[in-house]
C-alpha cells in the first residue's frame, strides 16, 4: 500500500518557487530607456527615469557594474579666494595715494600765502629764460629786503643747477659787490642790474659776463623766508653758529642751536665783520645746505609740500607748478646728500677797487672765474 502523502493538500495550493534572475545593469538600463522613449512619444509629461530598488542592488553579480553603479559623486571643489590686491598692487596704491596727498597739500599751501594779507605781494616778472648747453635747468635766485633803504636792489643772487651732468644740485653765489658790465648800462655792481631791470636784465648779465643761461627765475623776501622757515621747522634749524655775531638785536652765540625764521635769516644776512660780503656769502651757503640736510627728517617731509607750496605762494617765480611737483621729491633727495657749492669770485681772482658812481667794488679777473664756473656745472 503505498503511503499516503500528508502533506498533498498543502503542497498542491503553494506556488512554485521562481528562479531568481541576477541583475544585469547594461539590459536594465537599455531597456529603460527604450520603455521611457517609447513613453515619451505618446506622452508629453515629462519622463521619469525607473528608481532602482536598494534590495536590489545588493544582488549585483558583475563586480564592475556594482561599482560603477554605487560611485559616489566628490563633493565640488571649493574655489580658491582671490585676493583682491596682491602686494605690489598695494604699495602702487599707497605710492599713488601718497602723491595725491602731496600734491593736494602743495596746494593749500599754495592758496595759504596767495591770500595771506601781511605780506605784500609781487607780480610775476617777464622773464625770458634760455635753457644750458648741457641740458641743465637753471634757477636764478633773487633775494631781496623790501623794508631796506637798498630795497631796489637784489641782497642775494644764486644760480641752482639741477639735472646737470653731474645729476647732483649745484648752487653758484654772486657776491654782491662783484663788479661787471651790464648789458645796456654802464659796469656796476652785479646788484645793480635788478634795480635796472629786473630778473631778466640779472640774466642778460650772467650769461654775458660768465656765460650761465638760466631757465626760471624766483624771487623771495626775507620776510617770506622767516614764514617759510617756520612753517616747515616748527622748532628750528639745527645750526652750527661759527661766531657771535649781532644783527636787529638779535644775538647769535657761536655753536650748535636751533634758529627759528627770524633768528636764521639775521645769521644769514650779518655782514658788518672784517669778511663783509665773503663772510656772508658762505653762510647763505651753510643755511641752504642745513634746511636741504634736515628735509630727510620724516616730520619735516610730511610738511614740506605744504610749506613748498607757501614758498611758491610767497614768492614771485616763473617756474612752472608742472615743473616744482615733478622735480621737487628729487630735489629734497639729492640735496639733502649735500649741494655742491661754489662761490663767485673764486679764490686769488679780485681785488678792491673804488669808483665814484659805484663806491667799493670787487674787481674781478673775469677769464679766471668763467672757467672756475664753467668746470664746476659742467663736471
Amino acid at each position: 500500500m503505498s503511503r499516503v502523502d500528508r502533506y498533498k493538500h498543502i503542497h498542491d495550493k503553494a506556488k512554485p518557487i521562481e528562479e531568481k534572475k541576477s541583475f544585469n545593469p547594461r539590459k536594465e538600463k537599455s531597456y529603460s530607456e527604450e520603455s521611457t522613449y517609447r513613453e515619451s512619444e505618446y506622452s508629453s509629461e515629462p519622463t521619469i527615469e525607473p528608481e532602482i530598488d536598494e534590495g536590489s542592488r545588493t544582488s549585483f553579480e558583475d563586480p564592475k557594474a556594482k561599482k560603477r553603479f554605487f560611485k559616489k559623486d566628490k563633493p565640488p571643489k571649493k574655489p580658491k579666494r582671490k585676493r583682491r590686491f596682491s602686494w605690489p598692487k598695494r604699495i602702487l596704491l599707497a605710492l599713488l595715494l601718497v602723491i595725491v596727498l602731496a600734491v593736494g597739500f602743495f596746494f593749500k599751501g599754495k592758496s595759504f600765502a596767495e591770500n595771506d594779507a601781511s605780506l605784500p605781494k609781487e607780480a610775476v616778472e617777464t622773464f625770458n629764460g634760455v635753457k644750458s648747453s648741457n641740458g641743465a635747468h637753471n634757477i636764478l635766485i633773487l633775494g631781496s629786503d623790501t623794508r631796506g633803504e637798498d630795497s631796489g636792489r637784489a641782497d642775494t643772487i644764486m644760480v641752482l643747477q639741477l639735472d646737470g651732468p653731474s645729476k647732483k644740485p649745484k648752487l653758484i653765489s654772486f657776491m654782491r659787490d662783484t663788479f661787471v658790465d651790464i648789458p645796456g648800462y654802464d659796469a656796476n655792481k652785479i646788484n645793480a642790474s635788478y634795480a635796472l631791470g629786473g630778473a631778466d636784465l640779472v640774466r642778460q648779465t650772467l650769461a654775458e659776463n660768465f656765460n650761465i643761461q638760466c631757465n626760471y627765475y624766483a624771487k623771495v623776501d626775507f620776510q617770506s623766508f622767516e614764514k617759510i622757515i617756520d612753517s616747515m621747522f616748527p622748532k628750528g634749524v639745527k645750526l652750527d653758529a661759527e661766531k657771535d655775531l649781532n644783527l636787529d638785536g638779535v644775538d647769535i652765540a657761536q655753536g650748535n642751536q636751533k634758529m627759528d625764521g627770524h633768528t636764521l635769516l639775521q645769521y644769514a644776512r650779518f655782514r658788518m665783520d672784517e669778511e663783509g660780503d665773503f663772510g656772508r656769502v658762505r653762510r647763505q651757503q651753510q643755511v641752504m645746505s642745513a634746511v636741504m640736510g634736515q628735509l630727510k627728517n620724516p616730520l619735516a617731509l610730511l610738511r614740506t609740500p605744504e610749506s613748498l607750496g607757501r614758498l611758491v605762494g610767497y614768492m614771485s617765480t616763473d617756474v612752472p607748478t608742472s615743473f616744482m611737483v615733478k622735480n621737487g621729491p628729487s630735489l629734497l633727495l639729492k640735496g639733502g646728500s649735500g649741494i655742491e657749492r661754489l662761490t663767485v669770485p673764486v679764490d686769488d681772482s679780485w681785488q678792491n677797487v673804488d669808483y665814484d658812481y659805484a663806491g667799493s667794488v670787487l674787481q674781478i679777473d673775469l677769464d679766471m672765474n668763467r672757467s672756475a664756473i664753467q668746470n664746476f656745472l659742467d663736471q
